[in-house]
């Protein structure tokens, strides 16, 4: 199945939820809606997208159903992509991978946002009067709906797929793996950087106000474990200050000007960033999830 051109009129469907899928696309004209529960009296609007954009993603990274429904808003063309065809579509177009890339790393960002707000309107109700949690509950139903009809498909991210595909690196590319003892910090809180991390071997820790007043240990790193992502795709500030928990910890550096040569020299270190990313949307959207039912639970 090689990449094809379509174009799909105003109101046609590109793709269904609930089917399983072997392809994305690439928005090259017009507009598409992105729906829940297309055609059924509870259908929800998620968003929509412009030109430019990728969408069907998710289906083909992880090998699992279409989570909504795509329809096109007026005439557009798109680019249909088979899964196995990613690869060589960067081959052929470098500069398409830091734009999918990118894509990716928006949509993590954006629920991140999301599920910041709905713990803030969870704080808010537990806080909150009678009159003032009316207010709150509107705010949250307009966020939680887009989400809600994907909770009995979705569960943990399997960390066993990512141990396999580290199985397959090699110390190929520009990479370079650079070795941190216990208590030395490799990336700070705050700080801009275009690079990403590989732990390659030890222990990792992310730390909020790392030696401050209320530092905390968000989550430990070990093998097969990316960080730092959101700095080289999105160009964002650090979000943690990272630190060697182990006696040593080895850990690979990759800059955004080399990531051309990582794909051409060792392509599934690509493949395993697009799942990282994909299972870390996954993380977060249980989390929102989590937070949802919380506050229907114990609020409404």
């Amino acid at each position: 199945m090689a990449i094809v051109e379509k174009t799909f009129r105003s109101g046609e469907v590109i793709i269904k939820e609930g089917e399983m899928g072997t392809t994305l696309f690439r928005l090259l004209e017009g507009n598409v809606g992105i729906y829940s529960d297309y055609g059924k009296k509870e259908q929800f609007r998620i968003s929509f997208l412009k030109s430019g954009g990728f969408f069907g993603e998710m289906a083909i990274i992880e090998a699992s159903p279409r989570s909504a429904t795509v329809v096109a808003e007026c005439s557009v063309k798109v680019l249909e992509i088979p899964g196995n065809e990613l690869n060589s579509l960067f081959e052929e177009k470098p500069e398409d991978l830091y734009l999918f890339l990118r894509h990716l790393g928006n949509k993590v960002q954006l629920m991140i946002n999301d599920r910041n707000e709905a713990m803030s309107l969870l704080n808010s109700a537990r806080e909150a009067d009678a009159a003032k949690k009316k207010s709150l509950f509107a705010k949250f139903k307009k966020l939680s709906n887009q989400y809600q009809p994907k909770v009995a498909g979705f569960s943990e991210p399997n960390a066993e797929t990512f141990r396999k595909e580290f199985e397959k690196i090699t110390d190929e590319g520009p990479g370079r793996i650079e070795t941190y003892t216990k208590g030395q910090v490799i990336c700070n809180q705050g700080d801009t950087s275009d690079c990403m991390y590989i732990v390659r071997g030890g222990k990792v820790g992310l730390y909020k106000d790392f030696r401050g007043n209320e530092e905390t240990l968000v989550t430990e790193l070990g093998d097969v474990s990316y960080f730092g992502e959101m700095g080289l795709i999105l160009d964002e500030p650090r979000d943690t200050t990272a630190v060697a928990t182990s006696d040593e910890a080895y850990v690979e550096v990759i800059y955004l000007k080399d990531l051309e040569e990582v794909f051409s020299r060792c392509p599934v270190k690509i493949d395993m960033l697009l799942k990282h990313l994909s299972f870390r949307l996954r993380r977060l959207t249980i989390d929102f999830l989590d937070i949802c039912k919380d506050i229907t639970t114990n609020y409404s």
